[in-house]
């Protein structure tokens, strides 16, 4: 189960122990998802050179003292999802390289009396905790200083001793999941000037008089708050944006596959001084029941202008009140894709004054049907840069268009657009019209630099003439079947060409002159499932220069017509030379003589008393075969 780089994968195996007979070589040993019940001391004694041990998903429930004394130099370790029910200090007193500790989802209460990790000076992230899992001890944590990422489940953690966490000077990344705000409240406090991002996940935030307790985290230096999972109502939203927005180092806050119980009607006023330093809001797949009924968000517009950064998709999102946008005024980023913004809702929402520095808009995955009105709409955006309109549905497309002057890269991919027109910006530098069933591209696109037409029905590359400083080229998954070399070289500048996919008919010529371009420009010419010569060759993403035909594979249909001519005259020879010589006469006697050969099975002595042996003309074959050998075998007696 081993690879070159001693890597030995023992997963799924149901293996009941650790195999004997591990050396010194391994470096890496997985024997997760078997059986295993216990270590032992003798079982990982000789691998002293392994850097991780993957135990995780097995049935361990007990680990004598000493069995990983010989793992000095191992730096992971997961013991994930088995039947621990407490956890030794002892197990990892010699790991002093391990970085990486998986201990979640076992059955132990508590991590002991003292610290199971003091010894773990390299200790770069840890995962604990399990259902079952329902105090931290003011110990627990000692000899641990820095931590990248320390992921804590503690769904029923309901006992924190107040300082626990404190030994942990900095932690880059804290993940805890749990449903008691009152431990959350501790946890928070110990953390005060340690955590750069705090995630919590499957917390409820639904009752008023808990609020006070999460007073403490406006005295947070967290720079990133995530809230994933968590449940959160109009009663409760106030007084948490007010705790936001007073943080002194807050930039950025996610909301992921959280749960708002209400409609925006807020039951107390939101009152909260605008952060100074809150730069990035995510909010993905909210769900919001009565998302119909939600308010204009007048209460929050005050909160908004530093903001420079805005995603909130998956969210059912039709209309952003006209107010809203006008008041995102450093905005530069917004991402409202997977909704479902209409064409009026979109002019609605782009109002004039809305938005005014915005320079990447996502509006993928909406309801948009007509693609002159959302030019039209967003026409004002003297800063827009890129826009992405992919997944809408717009059909057919007029021949003129207003866009923002500044529009340099528009993706129009799986738009269902049949035919494209001068509707399309001159201004762009990337064009992504990919997976529209297009059958040609004729467009002047005196500025365009990166063009994807892939997933469409071309036939013939696209003329040079009108996109004069095209770079790079996407042409797979269409219908071509070569190019010539006027073609390509009108590229002046093309120095990437991805026409993967597509039915190139493989001949000597066509290759031989994209190997001449091979120092001008990367070519790959993907050879599918179907291509004409299917050969070796029948690869995808071959870049042409590493590629060399053979004579069967320049010209195939000859090789093949003249080797089934050839096996045609060598059995038409074989016949008649047989014909001649009797030949099927002499297969018949070899025929025979074998059988003859082979002994016959004895049946006792009473019933046969002679062997007989009779010699006979071909003539005379079907007598002795149907008469004699029935008279002389089957009458009775025999």
């Amino acid at each position: 189960s081993c690879n070159a780089t001693q890597v030995c994968n023992c997963s799924s195996m149901d293996l009941d122990f650790i195999p004997p007979g591990l050396t010194a070589k391994i470096t890496v040993l997985n024997l997760a998802h078997n059986r295993i019940k216990h270590i032992r001391s003798q079982d990982l004694q000789q691998a002293v050179n392994l850097r991780a041990l993957l135990l995780q998903s097995n049935k361990i429930s007990s680990i004598d003292e000493d069995s990983f004394h010989s793992l000095g130099k191992l730096e992971c370790l997961d013991l994930s999802n088995n039947n621990l029910a407490h956890l030794s200090p002892v197990w990892f007193g010699h790991l002093f390289s391990l970085q990486h500790l998986h201990l979640q989802g076992n059955s132990y209460r508590d991590l002991g009396e003292s610290s199971p990790f003091s010894n773990l000076r390299n200790l770069s992230s840890l995962h604990l905790g399990n259902p079952q899992f329902s105090t931290i001890r003011q110990g627990n944590f000692e000899g641990i200083e820095l931590l990248d990422k320390l992921w804590i489940d503690g769904g029923n953690l309901s006992q924190y001793e107040p300082g626990s966490l404190k030994w942990i000077k900095k932690i880059n990344h804290m993940i805890i999941n749990l449903r008691s705000v009152n431990v959350f409240s501790a946890i928070v406090r110990d953390l005060l000037h340690s955590v750069t991002w705090l995630e919590v996940r499957k917390i409820a935030f639904s009752i008023p008089a808990e609020m006070q307790l999460l007073r403490v985290m406006s005295s947070s230096f967290a720079k990133k708050i995530s809230f994933k999972q968590t449940l959160l109502t109009d009663a409760t939203v106030p007084e948490i944006v007010s705790i936001l927005e007073d943080m002194p180092k807050l930039v950025e806050v996610d909301m992921i596959d959280c749960r708002l119980l209400g409609t925006g009607r807020w039951e107390i006023q939101i009152q909260a001084n605008q952060s100074q330093t809150l730069r990035v809001l995510t909010i993905d797949k909210l769900s919001i029941e009565e998302f119909y009924l939600f308010t204009d968000l007048q209460a929050v517009e005050g909160l908004l202008s530093l903001l420079t950064k805005v995603t909130v998709d998956n969210t059912k999102v039709f209309l952003v009140p006209c107010r809203l946008s006008q008041h995102l005024l450093s905005l530069e980023y917004l991402d409202l894709s997977a909704n479902l913004l209409g064409d009026f809702s979109l002019e609605h929402s782009a109002c004039q004054g809305g938005w005014p520095s915005l320079q990447t808009l996502n509006l993928s995955q909406n309801s948009l049907s007509d693609l002159e009105m959302t030019g039209k709409s967003l026409s004002h955006l003297s800063n827009l840069i890129l826009l992405d309109i992919s997944q809408n549905k717009f059909g057919e497309i007029p021949d003129v268009c207003k866009w923002p002057k500044t529009l340099k890269y528009l993706n129009l991919s799986s738009t269902q657009i049949p035919k494209l027109t001068t509707c399309i910006p001159p201004t762009l530098e990337v064009l992504d019209v990919s997976a529209n069933n297009l059958m040609e591209f004729g467009l002047q696109l005196p500025f365009l630099k990166e063009l994807y037409l892939a997933k469409n029905q071309l036939k013939t590359l696209p003329g040079a003439a009108r996109i004069p400083n095209l770079v790079a080229m996407s042409v797979r998954r269409n219908k071509l079947n070569s190019f010539s070399r006027e073609e390509f070289e009108s590229f002046k500048k093309l120095e990437l060409l991805d026409a993967s996919d597509n039915n190139f008919i493989c001949s000597c010529e066509f290759l031989s002159f994209i190997h001449r371009q091979a120092g001008i420009a990367q070519v790959l010419v993907g050879w599918p499932d179907k291509y004409v010569c299917d050969s070796p060759l029948a690869v995808r993403g071959v870049h042409v220069g590493a590629v060399h035909l053979s004579l069967m594979e320049c010209h195939k249909f000859l090789v093949v017509s003249l080797i089934c001519a050839l096996v045609f005259l060598v059995i038409l020879f074989l016949v008649a030379v047989g014909y001649k010589y009797h030949a099927v006469w002499y297969l018949r006697m070899t025929w025979a003589w074998l059988q003859a050969k082979r002994k016959p099975k004895r049946a006792p002595p009473k019933d046969i008393c002679y062997d007989a042996f009779v010699s006979y003309s071909e003539n005379d074959s079907d007598w002795v075969e149907n008469i004699m050998v029935r008279e002389l075998e089957q009458a009775c007696p025999p």
